[in-house]
């Protein structure tokens, strides 16, 4: 099975100010972002269910003109709190890194 690495050139996360944390997967071609697209992979259920946080308040969009597929969330803690342990949320995206995606719907 493959992974976000098979079909993206960069995967990151980062705040979107100090409430929300967004993820970026740019994918190397079209055929590459068409392929992630349909797996259906990066959902809300996806990321609530790593992030616990609920699906209604996650935001997933797709920019086909930018191969590329956005993900906003609510950070887990405000940004700076003293239990906050990814301040800039550079972080956030390893979990993501080594799951298997499905194979296309």
């Amino acid at each position: 099975m493959a992974t976000l690495l098979d079909y993206c050139s960069l995967v990151r996360s980062k705040n979107a100010g100090p409430f929300s944390l967004t993820f970026d997967f740019m994918c190397r071609d079209r055929a590459a972002y068409d392929a992630l697209v349909a797996t259906g992979f990066l959902d809300k259920h996806l990321f609530a269910s790593l992030y616990g946080t609920d699906p209604d308040q996650i935001l997933v969009v797709s920019h086909p003109g930018a191969l590329a597929v956005k993900v906003s969330l609510p950070r887990p803690t405000v940004q700076g709190d003293l239990h906050d342990t990814d301040c800039y949320a550079g972080q956030q995206y390893a979990p993501l890194m080594d799951m298997e995606l499905p194979p296309a719907l």
